[in-house]
């Protein structure tokens, strides 16, 4: 894993920032920050594309891991990506904004 990767707090993520959330879709649906981008992980080798390039890309998960991963793989490609320490966990402990997908309360799953 690179050691230089760029880390963010969730109160570090300007307002208009691009975002990444790269959870499952089930856990997408259940709550998510309005406005971000979603590929899940596991399809971020096929879909980096989709990704902007030359751009800030704050990148989220549940709580860290996954977007580690995904950030470490985006950087490597030459992406200008930053991994948001505690994910969408620290985001609901924030009681920052999130909209649902499934008619419910928006949650982190």
């Amino acid at each position: 894993m690179n050691d230089d990767l760029r880390q963010v707090t969730v109160d570090e993520i300007p307002a208009d920032a691009k975002i990444l959330d790269v959870r499952e879709d089930m856990e997408w649906e259940a709550g998510h920050i309005e406005g971000a981008q979603h590929i899940p992980l596991g399809d971020v080798p096929a879909r980096y594309g989709e990704v902007p390039l030359d751009e800030d890309v704050y990148i989220i998960c549940r709580s860290g891991g996954r977007s580690l991963k995904a950030t470490a793989y985006l950087q490597d490609a030459g992406f200008d990506v930053l991994n948001v320490i505690g994910g969408m966990g620290a985001w609901q402990d924030a009681e920052k904004p999130m909209v649902s997908e499934n008619g419910e309360d928006a949650r982190v799953m």
